[in-house]
C-alpha cells in the first residue's frame, strides 16, 4: 500500500504556513502559543502514531542521555532495535526479513539508487520502487518496503526492510547514536503492544464516513478523494483539526487519533460528513 492510494487532493502550497505557532504537543493534540488546541490528524506522517510524547520513549531517551550516549559508537542498542523490528514483522509479515538502518532519508535514497531501485527516492511514493507499509494495515509488500514507524524524534533512523534473498544489494547499515537506536527500539516495542491503537471506536465518525464518498477509509487511515485539498485543509484547521500538509505527489493520509473527547468526535464527524 502506498501513501498516495485513494487521494487526488490537488496542488498544495506550504499549508503549514496556515497553522498557528505550536507551543507544545501532548498525545494527539497540539497546543498553540495563543492558547488554542488542534487535534492532530497528520501525526507527522504517522511518526507520531502513538502520540507526541509517549512516556516509555521519553524515559528511554532521558536514561540514555544521562549516560552520555550521544556519539555513534558500538552499543547493544543496535541489536535491540533489529530484534524489535524482527519481532514486529514476525507478527505482520509472517516470515524472516533483512533490514538496513540509515541516518535519514538521503542515505536511504542513496542506498536505493546504488541498488538500481526505480526512482531511487524512497520515502516510498507510488513513483518509486520502494512502497510504504503503515502499521495496522495488511502485511508489508515484499520483497522491499519502507516501514512507517512511530519515530517522531530528531535524528530518527530510516529503515529498509526486504526479503533476505536480496542479499547484499544495499549498503550496510550506518552506525547511529545509542540514544537514537534505544528510542527507536522502545517505539517499536510500544507499537507491538498498542494493539487497540489500530481499532479505535468512533461510531459518529464511522457514520459520517459512510455518508460521504469523498473519503476512503483503511483502518485508522483516511484518504481524501476530493479535488480542492487546500480548501479542505483550511476548513479542518478552522474546525480545530490538523490534516496532513503534504503536496499532491507525496500526500500522507489523515490518521484517526488514539483518543477523542465526545465533543471532538462530534466536530470531526461533522467535518467529515460535510467535506
Amino acid at each position: 500500500m502506498n501513501a498516495k492510494e485513494g487521494t487526488s487532493p490537488g496542488k498544495s502550497t506550504d499549508l503549514l504556513r496556515m497553522v498557528p505557532e505550536i507551543h507544545r504537543a501532548r498525545g494527539w493534540r497540539l497546543y498553540t502559543r495563543n492558547g488554542g488546541r488542534l487535534v492532530d490528524l497528520w501525526q507527522n506522517g504517522g511518526r507520531a502514531l502513538l502520540g507526541h510524547n509517549p512516556p516509555g520513549l521519553l524515559r528511554t531517551v532521558k536514561n540514555s542521555a544521562q549516560r552520555g550516549l550521544f556519539a555513534p559508537l558500538p552499543h547493544f542498542a543496535e541489536g535491540r532495535f533489529l530484534k524489535a523490528l524482527n519481532t514486529l514483522f514476525a507478527l505482520s509479515a509472517g516470515g524472516p526479513l533483512a533490514f538496513r538502518v540509515y541516518a535519514g532519508v538521503w542515505p536511504l535514497r542513496e542506498a536505493l539508487s546504488s541498488a538500481g531501485i526505480p526512482g531511487g527516492a524512497c520515502p516510498g511514493r507510488a513513483q518509486t520502487g520502494c512502497p510504504l507499509w503503515r502499521p495496522f494495515l495488511e502485511p508489508p509488500p515484499l520483497p522491499l518496503f519502507r516501514p512507517v514507524l512511530p519515530l517522531s524524534f530528531p535524528g530518527a533512523p530510516e529503515v529498509l526492510a526486504f526479503d533476505p534473498a536480496y542479499g547484499d544489494r544495499f549498503p550496510p547499515s550506518q552506525r547511529l547514536s545509542p540514544i537514537v537506536l534505544g528510542a527507536a527500539a522502545r517505539a517499536v516495542y510500544d507499537l507491538i503492544a498498542a494493539k487497540n491503537r489500530g481499532n479505535p471506536v468512533y461510531p459518529k465518525i464511522e457514520g459520517a464516513l459512510k455518508k460521504n464518498p469523498l473519503w476512503k477509509r483503511r483502518g485508522i487511515y483516511l484518504f481524501p478523494l476530493g479535488e480542492n485539498y487546500n480548501a479542505l485543509f483550511s476548513a479542518f484547521l478552522e474546525g480545530g483539526f490538523l490534516l496532513p500538509p503534504g503536496a499532491e505527489e507525496n500526500q500522507d493520509p489523515a490518521i484517526l487519533p488514539g483518543e477523542l473527547s465526545p465533543g471532538e468526535e462530534a466536530k470531526l464527524a461533522k467535518l467529515l460528513r460535510g467535506s
